[in-house]
């Protein structure tokens, strides 16, 4: 086997092993499974290219994931990526006072309509985990940017949940 055959069946490998975390991954930064795809076909385009450096550092699937958060972000400098059809409408707020555990399906269409790089703070720190230097390190970008972006995406999806009839809006975290 030549090199060029290693390389293509270690990268075939990789992705094999990987495709269902990078692609929940990409499914929570694009907000959608079409968008998933694209996102994800994107990333892997690029790292096929340059996967011989990729697959010699330490941690090739960290550096494909940053990958995905810096393609999505680059992303929306693009016109035709910036409106987004949907089938269904997002379901309006329950009537109910009680707060409880918010019902992902009121949330999820919530921060779906955040701008790309105010989802992508949100989906790295809370459904990936991340710190706020983790995130910055992942989107390229300084730490303050990463908490003034969180913080216009917490007063978005506030405003969002308060027009939904869900909380009433409120001036504090």
């Amino acid at each position: 086997m030549d090199l060029e055959d290693q390389r293509n069946q270690d990268f075939a490998e990789f992705v094999g092993a990987r495709w269902a975390s990078l692609y929940r991954l990409a499914y929570l930064l694009a907000a959608s499974p079409a968008g998933a795809e694209d996102l994800l076909q994107t990333t892997l385009e690029k790292a096929y290219v340059s996967w011989g450096r990729i697959s010699a550092m330490e941690y090739p699937e960290a550096y494909v994931r940053r990958m995905l958060t810096t393609t999505l972000v680059s992303s929306r400098r693009r016109a035709w990526n910036r409106e987004r059809p949907t089938e269904h409408l997002p379901e309006t707020g329950a009537d109910s006072g009680e707060l409880g555990a918010l019902d992902r399906s009121l949330l999820w269409p919530l921060v779906c309509a955040l701008p790309e790089r105010q989802r992508a703070v949100i989906v790295l720190r809370y459904y990936e985990d991340m710190s706020e230097a983790q995130i910055a390190d992942a989107m390229g970008c300084a730490p303050g940017t990463v908490k003034s972006q969180s913080s216009a995406a917490m007063a978005a999806l506030r405003r969002g949940l308060a027009a939904s009839g869900v909380v009433q809006a409120a001036g504090g975290s």
